[in-house]
């Protein structure tokens, strides 16, 4: 069974036949939002933006490696004194499937729209935190966007095997108003991987006020 995280959570990464995670999924479900007109005749869809990125960094709470969407200009990065962005780490162990620009259109398709393969054994000796959070690109906040929810998964970005665990964000009341949401994070401890549920929203206006925040606040 799929252990539903709490926020402040802290888990082993090890499945219920007693063997270590070290291949998996990291995914972002979420839905377009939907509106019915006049007695439900027709409908609008408004598409929704959402980022899932992740931060890498060192015993020293220093950045040492990144993935977020390509898509973001240069110049805007570069005015947070930010790298491009990328879809897989330095050395391939995690791969980002690529940015999707407006969410399920037409319900729920069981699968996610952002997703972060993972694999454990490839990591750099350097990391020892991997930071996983989401921004919303649009102007609603995350309590208004249908279904919107995280999961680690055993699978492929388009088959699902067994969901180890998962975090609902949609209709979230602490959620009101909050554009960012710092998932969680991978970390080493007496040389294995665990897995840290934070949970924590912010007003961020974008990625890399959230990549600040994170640095500054809980990369130490």
């Amino acid at each position: 069974m799929a252990i539903r995280l709490e926020k402040g959570q802290r888990i082993n990464l090890e499945k219920n036949n007693g063997t270590r995670l070290t291949n998996f999924c990291v995914g972002c479900n979420w839905g377009a939002i939907v509106t019915r007109g006049f007695l439900g005749l027709g409908k609008s869809v408004h598409d929704v933006d959402l980022d899932l990125s992740c931060l890498m960094v060192n015993a020293d709470g220093k950045m040492v490696d990144h993935i977020y969407s390509p898509l973001y200009k240069l110049s805007f990065l570069g005015s947070y004194g930010m790298p491009a962005g990328k879809t897989d780490s330095r050395e391939f162990a995690l791969h980002h499937s690529g940015d999707d620009l407006q969410g399920d259109t037409n319900g729920d398709d069981g699968l996610d729209n952002e997703i972060i393969t993972v694999d454990l054994n490839r990591i750099s000796p350097e990391v020892e935190q991997i930071f996983f959070f989401l921004n919303n690109c649009g102007s609603e906040d995350f309590s208004q966007i249908p279904y919107a929810s995280i999961r680690m998964y055993e699978g492929t970005p388009t088959r699902v095997n067994e969901v180890f665990a998962s975090y609902d964000v949609a209709a979230q009341p602490q959620y009101r108003n909050m554009t960012a949401l710092i998932m969680g994070k991978l970390y080493r401890r007496n040389g294995q991987w665990k897995f840290s549920a934070i949970g924590d929203a912010f007003p961020d206006r974008n990625l890399c006020e959230t990549i600040r925040r994170i640095l500054t606040n809980y990369a130490k």
